[in-house]
């Protein structure tokens, strides 16, 4: 749905561009073919679609555009200056085919590195990125052979073109130049470049307030988004029976059909099936139920109402409610290692103390502090004169208890212990006690008595380990876990006892570490092929300026949305890095193209940006409103990980496309005239001359000259 609203605004912004509904045509066929390319390669590697390849074909639906824009509407401007059909679309495509194979190269490059990222994150988006790779590169296919041939068929020129072809130029280009958009950005981009150092001053000013914004940033690792089911987990004392465990579930179950938002739900009490086969599941004294909620309901009331619900009930044990089918474990956890099991009770529980005065956090609980009543049965001094060691009394007791398998039987085709159990079987404590073993009774020989023992013993490095786990309530994992850092730093545990953050936050930290790094290669990897593209060292480093500045609107956007940066809002970020160079490109690549015909350095600069504008801007827009209906997350469906990805994508393009329109160009003057000056100044000092043009006065080439040349 997202993808199909995503498509109708991408159309409704060229149409508006163009107005041509031919043209538009010719432009959204890239759409639709380069999806379909796109899912023969998910169909070739054996991918599904899935929220991941679903959610990276609809981000790619702004952008597979893109290269067809940029083809068509030069296309249309040779057409307008009144050349041949064939002629002027050959030529139109010669002139951009570079900077659109570069464009796409660079966006495709920035996911390459996704190859080096461990763990979940890259086995995640390893199928998102390929999805999304197949798609660029289909446009870029589309863009260079369907585009050229659909317009050969359906585009004419301008009615009232002049058949003279200078004429005609001369036509389109002041017609060009008395545009809207032509008086709204040519002023803009002459003060630029006309005042370079006030252009560089305000840019610099917008950098240190992008960094002033990033402490307002809040962090996780994903966002749970809208859930449409809730999970609760009731936990009765250790030992209870399955029986009273479910006379304490069908009072959750009451308040469940009572509560408004809930559509229907699902308890399991006990362990059964497979994941009790593996160890899984939960004990007798646990049940765990599956909210589904209508659809009108918003999660966050219904947990509200179940949390205040379930306080007001009496015996029913500890209960939890929590965002059910999200993405990855949310809970922070601490682990605390100590040798001597005293020194871990000690050092765990004043862990469990300090995570619990945390303010945003709850079910604060140590695996520790879990005990289970069993039967301890020791001999004593009298069962070595009744014939009785440990081992004959445990065989015993068993026996008494739950009986002994004494071989194999196959019933209906299954085979089935058969087990000899006693007549009598002891059920209590006490009649246990009076167990008779000859002459003697159990309790004569033994010690029975009930003890507290551990659920179970964590090892972790030789170590015993205990874990301390907790639940953020807010959405930002990464302010909580800052000052969990800060109060374990300030701990004073018992000697011998160790505690390392662990849990959700370790999965963050090493995820934003690895794509961080990912992002550094990212642009290692498209800084070589600028290099390869421009054959100058200089000219991609004014490129790669635009990429900090991307930063600035999503950055802005996600603390204006509320949004927590997470691991797909960094995939967003990922993104930019070859989402912003490919306006760039485009600029750069038209300027010296200008250049290369004689043009000074200002007036290439001035007509590049001029003739570009509007590709530009139509890109940015298209890229944009498609995706809206993500960022707002419009079916609710999968916007934990397309929605933050989304919204940094549409605020990154937004400031970097205003600085590549005034930014790069003025770079671009200030930089080549520094060179131009330079050579001058050489071959003054060569020839002997001390007049040299770009010496002591204005250079010829910073006349800021008449908008449309012919």
């Amino acid at each position: 749905t997202e993808g199909a609203l995503g498509l109708v605004f991408a159309v409704v912004i060229i149409l508006v561009f163009l107005a041509s509904i031919r043209s538009t045509l010719v432009t959204a066929v890239s759409i639709p073919l380069s999806v379909v390319l796109a899912l023969i390669v998910l169909w070739t590697r054996d991918l599904s679609l899935n929220m991941l390849t679903l959610g990276a074909l609809t981000i790619a639906i702004g952008r597979v555009v893109d290269d067809s824009i940029v083809v068509l509407e030069n296309i249309k401007r040779h057409l307008g200056y009144g050349e041949e059909r064939k002629e002027a679309i050959l030529t139109a495509v010669k002139e951009v085919a570079g900077a659109v194979t570069s464009a796409t190269l660079t966006t495709v490059a920035v996911f390459l590195p996704i190859g080096l990222v461990g763990g979940m994150v890259g086995e995640l988006f390893g199928s998102f990125s390929l999805t999304v790779t197949a798609a660029l590169l289909a446009s870029l296919l589309v863009s260079l052979t369907v585009v050229p041939v659909l317009s050969f068929w359906f585009l004419r020129a301008p009615k009232g073109t002049p058949e003279d072809a200078e004429a005609a130029r001369a036509a389109a280009e002041e017609k060009e130049a008395r545009s809207r958009l032509q008086r709204l950005y040519v002023p803009i981009l002459k003060f630029a470049t006309r005042r370079r150092l006030t252009s560089l001053a305000i840019a610099v000013a917008v950098l240190l307030g992008t960094f002033g914004m990033a402490p307002l940033l809040k962090t996780n690792f994903f966002d749970q988004g809208e859930q449409d089911v809730l999970s609760v987990k009731q936990e009765l004392a250790p030992g209870t029976s399955l029986a009273a465990t479910d006379q304490a579930a069908e009072k959750v179950e009451a308040l469940l059909k009572e509560t408004e938002g809930v559509e229907d739900y699902q308890v399991t009490i006990g362990s059964s099936g497979f994941m009790a086969a593996f160890g899984g599941g939960t004990d007798t004294n646990q049940a765990s139920y599956q909210v589904k909620l209508a659809d009108s309901a918003s999660s966050e009331t219904v947990q509200k109402a179940l949390d205040k619900g379930l306080a007001g009930l009496d015996g029913i044990g500890d209960t939890r409610v929590a965002a059910g089918d999200g993405f990855a474990s949310q809970d922070l956890s601490v682990v605390v290692k100590a040798s001597e099991a005293d020194v871990l009770a000690k050092g765990s529980e004043q862990v469990r103390e300090e995570v619990a005065k945390l303010d945003d956090v709850t079910d604060v609980q140590s695996d520790l502090s879990q005990s289970v009543p069993r039967i301890s049965v020791s001999a004593n001094e009298k069962a070595a004169a009744a014939g009785f060691t440990d081992a004959s009394l445990g065989q015993v007791v068993a026996q008494s208890v739950r009986g002994t398998t004494a071989g194999q039987v196959v019933l209906d085709d299954a085979e089935r212990d058969i087990v000899v159990k006693s007549a009598k079987p002891a059920e209590t404590l006490a009649e246990l006690r009076a167990l008779p073993l000859g002459p003697v009774k159990l309790g004569q020989i033994a010690d029975v008595e009930l003890v507290d023992g551990p659920v179970s013993m964590t090892r972790i490095d030789g170590s015993r380990a205990a874990t301390v786990t907790a639940r953020p309530t807010a959405d930002n994992t990464g302010a909580v876990t800052a000052e969990l850092q800060t109060k374990i730093n300030a701990l004073e545990l018992p000697e011998g006892a160790t505690a390392t953050i662990g849990g959700v936050s370790a999965d963050q930290d090493e995820a934003f570490g690895q794509l961080g790094l990912a992002m550094l290669a990212a642009i290692a990897i498209v800084f070589m092929l600028l290099v390869a593209t421009f054959r100058s060292l200089v000219q991609p480093l004014i490129l790669l300026v635009s990429i900090p500045f991307a930063a600035t609107g999503a950055v802005g956007l996600l603390i204006a949305t509320g949004t927590p940066m997470g691991v797909p809002a960094m995939i967003g970020m990922l993104m930019l890095i070859g989402i912003v160079v490919t306006n760039a490109i485009v600029l750069i690549d038209l300027i010296n193209q200008y250049r290369d015909k004689g043009y000074g350095i200002i007036e290439a600069v001035i007509e590049g940006g001029r003739h570009r504008f509007r590709p530009i801007l139509m890109t940015a827009l298209a890229t944009i409103f498609a995706l809206i209906p993500m960022a707002l997350g419009v079916t609710g469906e999968g916007g934990f990980i397309a929605q933050p990805l989304a919204v940094v994508v549409i605020g990154g393009l937004i400031t970097s496309t205003v600085l590549t329109l005034v930014l790069v160009p003025t770079l671009y003057a200030m930089v080549e005239l520094r060179k131009e000056r330079r050579a001058a100044k050489k071959a003054a000092k060569r020839d002997g001359k001390a007049d040299v043009p770009g010496q002591g006065g204005t250079p010829a080439e910073e006349q800021t000259p008449e908008p449309a040349r012919s």
